[in-house]
């Protein structure tokens, strides 16, 4: 692993939030730490209501983890774009993100433990 990279389970439960609808909830939540960024927490795929997000054409590439794919969020009041990412395919080093979703931070985006 790079190691600038550290994964560790994300202790407790952790909750997702968007438009005022929960997406998810988790107790298996990893915790990305990657250098001097703030860390990202990411959610199993099963614990998010997928009915909530839409694939996107957008990608973004990571020297360290691979290719990401994006998704919006629909809420009731308007879509959230390229909110979520997923490395579908992540490198070898980093394989425990695999079929994991991550959420910007945004207004309309809550990541906490609860």
């Amino acid at each position: 692993m790079a190691d600038h990279i550290k994964i560790t389970k994300a202790e407790g439960t952790w909750s997702v939030r968007a438009g005022g609808a929960v997406l998810g909830e988790s107790n298996n939540a990893l915790e990305l730490a990657e250098g001097d960024y703030d860390p990202v927490i990411y959610f199993p795929r099963e614990d998010i209501a997928m009915a909530f997000l839409d694939r996107t054409d957008h990608s973004s590439h990571c020297p360290h983890k691979g290719d990401a794919a994006y998704y919006s969020v629909v809420t009731k009041s308007r879509t959230l774009e390229n909110a979520v990412w997923s490395y579908e395919d992540p490198k070898q080093d980093v394989a425990e993100i695999k079929d994991h979703l991550a959420f910007y931070p945004l207004d309309e985006i809550t990541v906490e433990r609860i």
